[in-house]
Order: C-alpha cells, then structure tokens, then sequence
C-alpha cells in the first residue's frame, strides 16, 4: 500500500497540514504499524470502520460499494488481517453480500507477522436471528461464524443457523446487551474486535461506551438522497469526545482514525 500520511501527536501541532503532494509515502508494513493493535489486551478493544460520503451518506443504492474504491477495500483488508473477530450486524451482512473471511496467502503471512493464526471469524449479531437456510455468511466461511441473538429469538431459527455450521451465542434476553456481547467475545479470546456497522450495532456500541477506536474513511463523492448515518441509537445524543490518531490519503480517499479520550 502506497499512500500519503499525515498525523499529529497530541497536542495538536498543526491546523492546516500540508498539501497531500508534499506528504511523506507510506511503505506497507509502516501501515500496518500504524493500525495495529494495543500489545498484551487484557480487555476487548473495539475498532470500528465505516465509509461516508462528504455529504454524510454510508450507502449508495441500499451498499456501501458505490462509496468504495481500491484504496478502500486495502485498508478494509488490513483491519480485517490484524482483527481476531470481525463483528458486522446481521442487516448489514445480508445487505453487503457477506461470506467468510477467505484465508488467502497474503492474508496468512500478514497474519503470521502479527502473531495471529487462521481467518477471523464473522461474528453476526442479530435481536431476531432470522438469517436465510444455506446463507453464505454462514456456509461460505473458513472459521466458524458466530452468531450472537438473544434468548427471545426464536428456536427454530436458533436451530437453523446451528444446523448451517454456525455457533450460536445468547447475549441478552429480549435483545442483545452490547456488554455481555464483547464479553462472549472476551471468553473466547477475541479481544482485537473490527466492527463493520451496521448503524444500530455501532449505535449500541456507542451508548454503552464500549468504542475504543472510529475508523473512517470518507469518499470523495457527493452523494445526496435521504440515506442514514453511521450510528443510530436508542438513547438521546451523548457528546462523547475523540481524538484524532492518524490521517492518511490516496486516490482522494481520506482515512480517518479517531481514539477515545483518555
């Protein structure tokens, strides 16, 4: 990955960087340096990573590809690579086309580098579990997906996703709690979380303050329409404050990789 960086320590050394042509280039691995992980986790930590429009949109023609590009899809590889799970609400998954993360040799060896063995598993978080027989997100995979419903979702359909290969999680009783979510997650050594949307998952997450890291990349397109934001939640707007971590650029895509406040 070839792309031009800029980032600020804190405090905040400069308002205006400058221009993108006169940024220093970044070599793969100093990428993957950048995007790693918090050594030695002795808790889940949530990355999660979205695209939008400069206008605000997240999804072009009911999806996120037409927002998409090269550029974008690397960087969506490399969280995926240095992640144990790979956390993505079920409406997303179905809208987007998911199937496994695919163990292919490039993947493998970044993998390798960062100590990491296997694929990441999906890990498919649905209040009503209803998730199509033979669905890809559940058959087409190297690692077993994990489903994470609650306990008001229907057995039957708790029973089809088993019956599909996938391991089926409760995680609440008439939903499911966002806490006791990372914490299955946790219990099965699944600490370096990306979490792909959708909006109601990030929302949750959001509210209960369990995001450690908002990746997110923004499209050089305009995109108009009436298409939601990033995160919907149930509760009243919180102010929660970021602090911006890393700024990188290519093809006009910006990448922008915010922490929580100390």
């Amino acid at each position: 990955m070839s792309t031009s960086l800029t980032w600020w320590d804190e405090p905040v050394r400069r308002l205006f960087p400058p221009p993108a042509d006169v940024l220093p280039e970044l070599a793969e691995d100093e990428v993957e340096r950048l995007h790693a992980y918090p050594e030695a986790l002795e808790r889940p930590w949530v990355r999660t990573n979205m695209v939008a429009s400069l206008d605000g949109a997240i999804a072009l023609d009911g999806a996120s590809g037409g927002l998409s590009g090269a550029a974008d899809r690397r960087m969506l590889s490399l969280f995926r690579d240095l992640a144990d799970v790979v956390l993505v609400g079920l409406g997303t998954a179905l809208a987007e086309g998911y199937r496994g993360i695919t163990a292919t040799g490039r993947r493998t060896a970044r993998r390798a580098r960062w100590g990491l063995g296997g694929v990441p598993p999906l890990a498919v978080v649905t209040n009503s579990c209803d998730i199509p027989a033979g669905a890809p997100l559940l058959t087409d995979v190297v690692t077993r997906t994990i489903v994470v419903t609650c306990a008001a979702a229907p057995r039957e359909r708790r029973r089809r996703a088993e019956d599909d290969g996938a391991e089926v999680v409760l995680a609440g009783d008439a939903h499911v709690d966002p806490r006791a979510l990372v914490a299955e997650l946790d219990r099965r050594g699944l600490r370096r979380v990306c979490c792909e949307g959708g909006p109601q998952l990030l929302g949750t997450l959001i509210e209960d303050e369990l995001v450690d890291e908002f990746c997110l990349t923004v499209s050089p397109v305009l995109a108009g329409g009436a298409t939601g934001r990033a995160a919907l939640g149930s509760r009243p707007p919180a102010r929660r404050d970021m602090e911006l971590l890393s700024m990188l650029e290519e093809d006009g895509m910006l990448f922008l990789r915010y922490g929580r406040r100390p």
